[in-house]
């Protein structure tokens, strides 16, 4: 209150006065650093008017915590994420209700091969999917990156669990190391590591075409 008083053009020490506050408790107040708290609710603000800003203005409050949790791994609850949107006047273009049980953080594909794996080139379609590997350590999980041309593997990542990074790694390892012709596709079943907003985002930004099995036909990659 002070401070907005201030602001106002009003003396320190006759608004202290009137609200019954000391001077030198006021200024230990104002010199006092901000607590983890709400400098996390600073920054946590500037990412989601970013995310708002970059979708056009069209996500709501569910849309933007899915991308932060799943696109930028920010752990966040889509309340808080709701109640800062309100305070930054922000607000998404209304949408359909999801079916009960639907989850905004999965993104489906189109089946862009329909089971016709053959190539007469490379960097044609690429095919992901994850195995599970019994170690003395314990389980651990590995994702390859398929050439169907030349059946060479052009990237893989390991990990002890099932998780987005397994994935998303694999991806970036394929990107890094081969050129991508135009149109390069890259064919997965829908497990939830494939369909996560992570995921989608990787393959989009790496300008290849996403392309999900048919629902029921878990083994495509494995058939090929």
């Amino acid at each position: 209150m002070i401070d907005s008083l201030t602001g106002q053009g009003v003396n320190v020490r006759h608004a202290c006065r009137v609200l019954g506050v000391s001077e030198s408790g006021y200024y230990a107040w104002k010199d006092r650093p901000d607590p983890p708290r709400t400098l996390r609710r600073i920054w946590l603000a500037g990412e989601i008017a970013d995310v708002h800003r970059a979708s056009g203005g069209t996500y709501g409050y569910q849309r933007v915590t899915a991308e932060l949790r799943y696109g930028r791994e920010i752990v966040v609850g889509h309340n808080t994420v709701g109640k800062i949107m309100q305070e930054l006047g922000l607000k998404g273009l209304p949408t359909r209700r999801l079916p009960k049980g639907a989850r905004v953080a999965q993104v489906t594909h189109l089946d862009l091969v329909r089971r016709v794996f053959r190539r007469d080139g490379p960097n044609q379609l690429w095919m992901t999917d994850i195995t599970e590997h019994p170690t003395r350590e314990g389980k651990v999980y590995c994702c390859v990156v398929l050439d169907a041309f030349s059946r060479l593997v052009v990237g893989w990542s390991v990990e002890s669990t099932q998780t987005r990074v397994l994935v998303t790694n694999a991806i970036g390892m394929a990107t890094a190391r081969r050129d991508r012709a135009d149109g390069l596709v890259i064919h997965s079943d829908r497990g939830v590591q494939f369909t996560s907003w992570a995921f989608s985002r990787k393959v989009r930004d790496a300008g290849l075409a996403p392309s999900m099995g048919a629902v029921g036909s878990a083994y495509d990659c494995d058939d090929a």
